[in-house]
């Protein structure tokens, strides 16, 4: 942060071993002429990449004794797009959207999945989608680092961690049923909640409106919509990122 303004390195992975705090940069101020809009890391739009140079994933996950199938279309390229990017804030990174042939290939087979299924039923199937579709590591693990990886790159990836799938589930109920929705940040974990038509388990409160958490993340306990982890219920958390429908 420099007067109030926040500045990326964007050759940060050439100095993974570089500690900002303990070797502060000195910024050099170059005046451009014109220059004077900020920069933004918002992505709001994939490009359109060909039909043909995507690949099938099939994904698959147990719901009520029941096994669902996916094939989701998936571009390596997506990838490669991604590697420099850097850890933004949340409202950027969770409204990441996929690619139109991934979207294609996904959402509307969940949407009519959960289409005979009530509001708690569906962000349920969701939920479990997220937590039960993938295989679990920690970043640190998985890459040597913190790495927020964007919802098709969790679809595409072999390992995700509660980052990964925190963001893949608020797509998806973004998505099929675009429901209000806020990001709580615990001190060691993330997770999303909801708001539902009416409050569901545990209620959270904010800016006067009653929210129910949704751990997409793979517990040691098998979580229903509204109920939090044993080891989460007296730690302390922060809203990150409130959502609102009305303001895509």
């Amino acid at each position: 942060m420099v007067d109030g303004k926040k500045y990326m390195t964007l050759n940060y992975h050439d100095y993974v071993k570089l500690d900002l705090h303990k070797d502060v940069p000195v910024p050099v101020k170059i005046a451009v002429p014109g220059a004077d809009k900020a920069f933004s890391y918002k992505v709001t739009k994939m490009p359109d990449f060909k039909p043909d140079s995507y690949i099938s994933k099939l994904l698959n996950f147990s719901y009520h004794n029941r096994e669902y199938y996916f094939e989701v279309k998936l571009n390596t390229d997506v990838e490669a797009i991604f590697t420099n990017y850097p850890v933004v804030d949340y409202e950027s990174y969770f409204n990441i959207p996929l690619t139109k042939e991934t979207y294609n290939s996904l959402i509307p087979l969940l949407k009519k999945n959960v289409s005979g299924m009530n509001e708690k039923k569906g962000i349920d199937y969701l939920m479990r989608f997220c937590r039960n579709a993938f295989l679990y590591e920690d970043d640190e693990q998985n890459f040597g680092k913190e790495k927020r990886l964007s919802p098709e790159e969790t679809l595409f990836a072999k390992y995700s961690d509660c980052d990964d799938r925190a963001a893949l589930f608020f797509c998806l109920v973004k998505e099929i049923y675009n429901m209000p929705m806020i990001v709580l940040l615990y001190p060691t974990h993330i997770n999303v909640a909801v708001k539902f038509s009416k409050p569901v388990g545990a209620r959270i409160v904010y800016n006067g409106k009653v929210y129910s958490e949704c751990e997409p993340t793979p517990q040691l306990e098998d979580l229903r919509v509204g109920r939090v982890a044993a080891k989460l219920k007296n730690v302390p958390y922060k809203v990150v990122y409130q959502y609102e429908p009305g303001n895509k």
